[in-house]
């Protein structure tokens, strides 16, 4: 990767009425516009935000998407009772920012439902509303929009679905890579909330044999596989797994004890910072698919290439939904579950094989691979925008 940047705008809040922080980190403007999630985590610091921006400037650049990276949030814990109090007050305040600049939706801790809820409260529209304007016709994008949001795929709505039909996308086609066959595949998802339980969803769909689930209560477990949509069917608001929805075969085990289940993938769809150099070692797996932002720490990621673990960087796998947002917006697919599987499933495998034949080639982590392919193909459109 280049040397380091710094980020184009850094703001850090203070609530009036709770003295708590929220922040915005602008890393990178493409054509005037970037987007990023908005999140809701107790112990939100502005390093982790400033980190999460430059993933979404990588995780467009790596789908050649026509933006820029941000990323904003609060420091609360998101069941605290005064917590959509203070996201009003955040958005009100950063509303210069989301009426021009920065597209966001929803992220740990905060429904696409519930924020946008907040962003009509505050006479905003919708969270996407400065990508809505810079389609040159906010009406015409905001209709495709709300209509693609409509889009029930199982019972899940199509926003929330695309991203783990990614992640799931990005395992095969590392996994066809590796020379890894699915059907003799297992998989443990840490985090079972939309982009965990899809991820797990569409994996079993492949033929994977998903053995771990682990929530905020724990890990759920059991060799021969679990059944995928009995726990799916159980989970509550907060993505917990009801325990009584396990069979008597699935055994329980400490939550973080989760990397000593034996599986070929992993896929770390929760927390930050899961995987660290005093735990790569106990990672057994041959593939890990980053479903959750910043899950590994760089010197993780270098331990595991060493000893030939192929680490899917987040801002790769999980750029489905991100991906989904854009197109639809710009009008490049249309409302519809089927033409959005299309487009996220060709764009998931040609990103994921010409970076792993990258980081091949050239001896590089495959997260330094993306990037530099994320930098180029921003730096071209930057440059293309110019000449018009």
């Amino acid at each position: 990767m280049r040397a380091e940047r710094d980020p184009m705008l850094r703001v850090e809040w203070t609530d009036p009425v709770t003295s708590r922080k929220g922040y915005v980190v602008i890393d990178r403007l493409v054509r005037q516009i970037a987007g990023g999630g908005t999140r809701v985590r107790a112990g939100l610091t502005q390093d982790e935000i400033e980190r999460l921006a430059k993933t979404m400037t990588y995780k467009c650049g790596a789908m050649n998407l026509a933006a820029g990276g941000a990323k904003g949030g609060i420091d609360c814990d998101p069941h605290d009772p005064g917590m959509r109090d203070m996201l009003v007050r955040f958005v009100s305040a950063m509303r210069p920012l989301l009426d021009s600049y920065w597209a966001t939706a929803e992220d740990m801790g905060i429904s696409q439902e519930e924020l946008d809820s907040v962003f009509a409260e505050v006479g905003l529209g919708m969270s996407v509303n400065a990508a809505l304007k810079a389609t040159g016709d906010p009406a015409a994008a905001t209709d495709r929009v709300r209509r693609g949001l409509a889009v029930q795929v199982d019972g899940i709505g199509l926003a929330d679905a695309i991203g783990g039909y990614g992640v799931a996308e990005a395992a095969v086609a590392a996994a066809s890579h590796l020379g890894l066959a699915l059907g003799e595949a297992t998989a443990v998802i840490q985090g079972f909330g939309s982009m965990g339980g899809a991820t797990g969803r569409y994996l079993h769909q492949h033929g994977v044999r998903v053995v771990g689930v682990v929530d905020v209560n724990g890990a759920i477990v059991n060799p021969d596989g679990l059944d995928v949509e009995a726990l799916l069917a159980s989970r509550d608001s907060h993505a917990e797994v009801d325990r009584k929805a396990l069979r008597p075969a699935d055994t329980e085990m400490p939550r973080d004890e989760w990397l000593s289940i034996p599986a070929d993938i992993i896929v770390p769809a929760a927390v930050p910072d899961v995987l660290r150099s005093d735990n790569a070692d106990q990672v057994g797996a041959k593939l890990v698919v980053e479903a959750a932002n910043i899950p590994s720490t760089l010197e993780a990621q270098e331990l595991l290439h060493e000893r030939g673990v192929v680490v899917v960087p987040d801002f790769v796998a999980n750029s489905g939904a991100n991906s989904w947002w854009w197109w639809t917006m710009s009008g490049e697919i249309g409302a519809d579950a089927e033409q959005a599987f299309k487009r996220v499933g060709e764009a998931m495998r040609d990103t994921v094989t010409r970076m792993l034949d990258y980081s091949r080639a050239h001896g590089v982590l495959p997260r330094v691979a993306a990037a530099r392919i994320a930098e180029e193909n921003l730096d071209r459109i930057a440059r293309e925008t110019e000449e018009r």
